[in-house]
């Protein structure tokens, strides 16, 4: 199931207040500018600062690649 797409739109980071990229096959909403994901569980988004995955740079140029090889849009335009 994917998240609503109210949902999508509203959805920013809550440390820097930016927009995300939700990568549905992932089950992760990716902030590139922290290097960061925060995990969709049973479709909720765990939006909590202390369960962020910092991301190794593997992990980070997989992601980033995803986002631009799938013409993912972020949640908002900042």
């Amino acid at each position: 199931m994917s998240l609503d797409s109210g949902l999508l739109a509203i959805l920013a980071c809550p440390e820097d207040k930016g927009p995300l990229y939700y990568l549905e096959s992932e089950q992760v909403l990716f902030n590139p500018r922290l290097r960061r994901t925060y995990e969709v569980r049973d479709d909720i988004p765990v939006m909590l600062v202390e369960e962020a995955i910092a991301l190794d740079d593997e992990a980070f140029d997989r992601l980033s690649a995803l986002v631009a090889d799938g013409g993912i849009a972020a949640t908002f335009q900042a």
